[in-house]
């Protein structure tokens, strides 16, 4: 992370500082001419939320934000305020916020949407840009920012973007498992890491029936966070999709369908980036993630539509389409779950375009079963981050659809309802309290999206992570 949050005690006259004020907030501390001071009461007749001053040595940038009777809306907007700051600062490299309302307006929101907006990924550029290193400098911080907490947060972001971001190229279903353990080495979790030979023992049959078709090893990596002060007897599991590129297999994308497929492993990044953000704060929660990871890609030997193939769970599947191959590999993660008897299972995946097309991308489509409690409090924190959930409905009508005539059930519905009839396939492999996240539409943007930027978004791990911090 190209981004330093720090605490600092003192202002010069050549500081470049953010204050962070309303409208009524007498600016004491900066020295302002008599036209600055009528230029700042104008801006602010004509409700600016961000005003400028250029002074000689420094800028001065004053932050009033409108108000807003939604606390989750008002946050939001502050995050978003500190992507419009940054924005307008491009040749600083130090900058200081004073809040002089610390008890209106939260420092912490603001100093994260300017974080998060300093990001770029150019790793494969022959030209590349120097990445511009920002400090930012809490004045007197009054402990509603935690620093620690939000550095480290902004560096498991930036992991979850930096993953998704690479290419296929450069990011196999080995190196995805090597660089999750090399996380968890800096952080603090622990990784083991099965290899083909062990997936094929368990008889992982969903994820060797995808891998059949690749020349890569598939890989199934398990990441644990248990501190000995863990509050949980039972663990909370997060389950992430890592499909690290879909062709669709034999049931073969359009090439306008396939030249993104890189990020067909955004689950498995964010819950990687998650991981990272527990144990790097040291959150008192017992957390196991689990990964399956493959590339999806057609050969002589890949598995086909009409094939049976027999589960982790020994349920027997139906393919009818290999392009509906997320759910093959979560299937058995999920089923493998009931090993650690968990308190709660929570799958992530970019596993519809059915989910992208009925919301796009400002939130992220949910289910869940024998979770209701358990949802509703992800929902509240989905309306605090602004990583807000999409409920669908579940009901058993759907169950039908997913029925095969010769095996248990098939991994397609049909023409409609495509998101649930896939999460329905899910929930045949799960009997614990479960919530399944389909971030298809939120996981990569194709423009900027505030603060989040353009291309991969890590969507979800603030989600997580302020979560299972709450749960």
């Amino acid at each position: 992370m190209n981004t330093i949050i720090k605490n600092k005690n003192t202002i010069s006259e050549k500081d470049s500082i953010i204050i962070l004020s309303n409208k009524k907030t007498k600016i004491s501390n900066i020295e302002l001419s008599k036209d600055e001071t009528k230029y700042i009461l104008d801006q602010q007749k004509n409700k600016q939320e961000i005003i400028t001053l250029n002074q000689y040595s420094r800028k001065v940038i004053i932050v009033n934000p409108k108000e807003i009777t939604n606390p989750n809306l008002y946050l939001e907007n502050l995050r978003c305020l500190g992507d419009k700051v940054f924005s307008s600062i491009e040749f600083l490299n130090e900058v200081i916020i004073d809040n002089l309302e610390r008890k209106q307006i939260n420092t912490y929101a603001f100093a994260e949407g300017f974080a998060l907006s300093n990001y770029s990924f150019d790793n494969h550029k022959t030209k590349q840009n120097k990445k511009r290193k920002i400090t930012i400098n809490i004045f007197k911080n009054d402990n509603s920012c935690d620093i620690n907490e939000i550095n480290n947060l902004c560096k498991s972001i930036t992991l979850t973007k930096d993953l998704v971001n690479t290419p296929f190229s450069h990011l196999k279903a080995t190196d995805l498992a090597k660089l999750a353990k090399e996380a968890g080495n800096k952080s603090g979790f622990t990784t083991t890491i099965f290899n083909k030979k062990k997936i094929q023992s368990l008889k992982m049959g969903g994820l060797l029936a995808v891998n059949q078709g690749s020349i890569d090893e598939p890989t199934f990596s398990i990441l644990e966070w248990k501190p000995k002060n863990a509050t949980n007897k039972k663990p909370i599991i997060l389950v992430g999709k890592g499909i690290v590129y879909d062709t669709g297999g034999l049931s073969l994308k359009p090439t306008k369908g396939m030249d993104i497929m890189k990020v067909d492993m955004a689950g498995a990044g964010t819950v990687i980036g998650a991981m990272n953000a527990i144990a790097s704060n040291k959150l008192n929660k017992h957390v196991i993630a689990l990964v399956p990871a493959t590339d999806n890609r057609p050969s002589g030997n890949a598995y086909a539509p009409g094939d049976v193939v027999t589960m982790f769970n020994k349920s027997t599947v139906e393919v009818l389409n290999t392009d509906a191959e997320g759910r093959m590999i979560l299937a058995d993660a999920l089923s493998y779950s009931e090993k650690y008897n968990p308190e709660l299972v929570i799958d992530l995946a970019t596993l519809t375009g059915a989910a992208a097309r009925a919301i796009g991308h400002f939130g992220i489509v949910s289910m869940h079963k024998n979770a209701l409690s358990h949802h509703n409090n992800l929902k509240e924190i989905g309306h605090l981050t602004h990583e807000r959930l999409a409920e669908m409905p579940f009901w058993e009508d759907y169950d039908d659809l997913i029925k095969s005539d010769i095996a248990d059930i098939k991994n397609i519905g049909g023409d409609f309802a495509g998101a649930i009839t896939a999460g329905k396939f899910l929930s045949t492999f799960t009997n614990y309290p479960w919530i399944h996240l389909d971030i298809a539409g939120p996981a990569y943007v194709t423009s900027k999206y505030g603060y989040r930027g353009k291309g991969a978004t890590a969507m979800g791990v603030r989600l997580l992570y302020n979560y299972i911090k709450k749960f």
